[in-house]
């Protein structure tokens, strides 16, 4: 009985972390792609071939060539340095302006609290991706106003869910053992009561990625992200669209990169969660 009572806890521990393996192993993939673009990638992403325009996949050109006669699979390797950048950048922003936003409120509480959360409402009011799109707009299109976009927007998620740990977890007994012992609120807050506030934002983190990732791509396809004839798989499928029809690996292969990505991203969440107890 013992040994049948291991296996099957073994089959079980194998069932919640197959999630987590699959994100983890489709992610490494993806960082060893960007990392090792040059030594991988069979032809320079920008060298234009007029003689080998729309070539269906095939050799020499595995993914075949665009309409400039780049080559396909060589694009989609350097791709994946911006397009992972965009998702690390535009998460990192976010959630260290929020955490820090979100504790300042949850801990001091009173009017401070009151005027974040109003701010926070404001934000929420209007639609996430109109109102990316128009601080872009304002700003003028680029990776750096995407970023900033993105901070000024996504922001609230991350202050919303450390707001609410920290409300939860400034009645606890190691918190009131901490002001027994004298501890500066600053020490309290940042020593003590934010790194057990931050599970749920870690876990929101991984799938904010799948967000930020196709917001990425989006804004570069409407011309606002980044810039042709940069390699990015949103200018790659923006590039395709008029050749749909005929030469389908243009859009197709940019976009089934984009699928994967994200797929790791939120198979990585979804492990994350299970493994912390939190769900994204």
């Amino acid at each position: 009985m013992p040994g049948h009572a291991a296996r099957r806890f073994s089959i079980r521990w194998l069932q919640r972390r197959a999630a987590l393996r699959a994100g983890v192993i489709i992610l490494l993939i993806g960082f060893s792609l960007a990392l090792l673009a040059p030594w991988l990638a069979p032809f320079d992403p920008l060298f234009q071939d007029a003689d080998a325009r729309l070539m269906a996949p095939g050799l020499p050109h595995v993914f075949g060539t665009d309409n400039f006669g780049r080559d396909i699979l060589s694009r989609i390797i350097w791709g994946a340095r911006v397009d992972l950048q965009i998702c690390l950048l535009g998460v990192v922003f976010p959630f260290a302006i929020g955490t820090i936003v979100g504790a300042l409120s949850g801990y001091l509480g009173g009017p401070i609290d009151a005027f974040i959360m109003r701010c926070i409402d404001i934000v929420l009011a209007f639609p996430f991706l109109v109102l990316m799109l128009s601080i872009i707009a304002i700003i003028g299109p680029g990776l750096g106003s995407f970023y900033i976009a993105m901070a000024l927007v996504g922001w609230v998620s991350y202050a919303r869910l450390v707001r609410s740990q920290v409300l939860i977890l400034k009645h606890s007994d190691f918190m009131l053992a901490a002001r027994s012992l004298g501890f500066s609120h600053a020490r309290i807050l940042f020593a003590h009561l934010l790194p057990n506030a931050l599970t749920g934002s870690i876990v929101f983190s991984m799938s904010d990625c799948v967000l930020v990732l196709l917001n990425g791509a989006a804004v570069s396809y409407l011309g606002l992200g980044v810039q042709p004839p940069a390699a990015e798989w949103g200018v790659m499928i923006a590039e395709g669209q008029s050749f749909i029809t005929t030469a389908w690996w243009i859009t197709a292969f940019p976009g089934l990169a984009i699928v994967l990505l994200a797929m790791g991203f939120s198979l990585l969440a979804d492990g994350l969660g299970d493994m912390l107890g939190e769900r994204p």
